[in-house]
């Protein structure tokens, strides 16, 4: 099994703006997979959404959660996290204008509905390509 700690080379691939696909799990146990922002803080893998989100009522009841990010620029380097997640409105909207602020270079439209909440991913699996 691949070892559940973030390199440093990691953990700096996911403060770069490159997109990434978060998947859940629905109520029949299907996956539900959509493309989030990621962030990175003390290893653990961070995503931002509206609790009322597919996303975020599948975490509510089942926290199990795997994320995937390519560089855009090299298919062939790419890191897979999967754990289970911990939700936080702690800081919600201060984190999605500091991600708003890092894809799109400008700060978080206050007109967007619903309650933000914090993804927060702790590693279980790491698995990775194209780190040294």
């Amino acid at each position: 099994m691949a070892d559940p700690t973030l390199t440093e080379a990691q953990r700096a691939f996911l403060r770069e703006p490159f997109p990434a696909v978060v998947t859940t799990l629905r109520r029949d146990g299907s996956p539900h997979s959509t493309v989030v922002w990621v962030d990175e803080e003390d290893g653990s893998v961070l995503f931002n959404t509206v609790i009322e989100r597919a996303k975020g009522r599948h975490l509510r009841r089942d926290p199990r959660v795997s994320i995937l990010v390519v560089d855009p620029a090299n298919q062939y380097k790419w890191l897979a996290v999967s754990g289970r997640a911990t939700l936080s409105t702690d800081g919600a909207v201060e984190h999605i204008d500091k991600l708003w602020r890092r894809y799109e270079g400008e700060p978080f439209p206050t007109d967007r509905p619903g309650e933000r909440v914090i993804v927060c991913i702790r590693p279980e699996r790491v698995d990775s390509l194209g780190f040294a």
